[in-house]
């Protein structure tokens, strides 16, 4: 049987995270979900990954939950619907606070917590015939997990259109709505995330992680004399790192930064 995910890593630090149950259009089970956080929790730990790439295999990126997976917790007792709730925002937790930048390379439709995983990774670009939604409510349920990610992605007002109405959307509409960065067709979905792989790799790897941390946090404080005292703090403790005082010089005497040099 192969491996529900599965990790390459290439010499650059590029890290590839691929579902890989394409036979099932790399819906989500217990035991796969299990893995790829995982396969997240070991890449947050390994300073040699720069960045990591979220694909899937086959004709979808993923259908969300499966259908199996659903049969068994229709038996469920609270308390294990309860702790299979947690193992998936867990998930999109780890995912979401990865100190790594994140691309999701959406070469196929995603739906329920497939939509949940675009929405958690740092940079998103999918193939035009990709389709996304949440068909939870035709269930009688919610995607509850994915939606505090969503409602950042999308805002409150296109959420409860989505979510309510169980619409499919189209790339085009998802990257209108904020969902997506990027839209090109299949054939060009590798160039371009490479073109942005390329990019992110010419940045300080630790001015990276703090940028990410810094959106997180002062998103959540909005602006005023908490949100700038933050700010002002990190600025001030970011330019004395070795990094930070690296890439100044290496500006300041139009030299490669060294963290570029091989």
């Amino acid at each position: 049987m192969n491996d529900p995910i599965t990790l390459a890593v290439d010499p650059r630090g590029v890290a590839t995270v691929t579902l890989n149950r394409g036979e099932l259009h790399n819906a989500l089970d217990g035991d796969s979900t299990a893995y790829l956080i995982a396969v997240l929790e070991t890449l947050a730990d390994d300073d040699s990954v720069k960045v990591v790439v979220l694909t899937g295999s086959g004709i979808s990126f993923s259908a969300g939950h499966d259908i199996d997976w659903l049969r068994r917790q229709a038996d469920f007792s609270e308390e294990e619907m309860s702790r299979d709730a947690s193992l998936l925002a867990r998930l999109l937790d780890t995912l979401d606070a990865l100190p790594r930048p994140t691309v999701a390379r959406v070469q196929g439709s995603a739906f329920g917590i497939g939509v949940g995983l675009v929405a958690c990774c740092d940079i998103a670009v999918a193939a035009s015939g990709a389709l996304f939604g949440f068909s939870e409510v035709k269930l009688g349920t919610v995607p509850a997990i994915s939606v505090p990610y969503l409602i950042r992605a999308i805002g409150a007002r296109a959420a409860r259109r989505y979510l309510v109405s169980a619409e499919r959307f189209n790339a085009g509409k998802a990257k209108r709505l904020g969902l997506l960065h990027q839209v090109v067709e299949l054939e060009e979905l590798d160039a371009a995330v490479g073109q942005i792989v390329h990019q992110l790799l010419l940045n300080g790897p630790q001015a990276m992680r703090e940028a990410k941390a810094l959106v997180t946090r002062l998103s959540a404080q909005g602006v005023g004399p908490e949100a700038r005292a933050d700010a002002i703090a990190t600025l001030t403790r970011i330019r004395q790192t070795p990094e930070g005082k690296e890439g100044i010089a290496a500006f300041i005497d139009k030299r490669t930064p060294g963290w570029l040099e091989p």
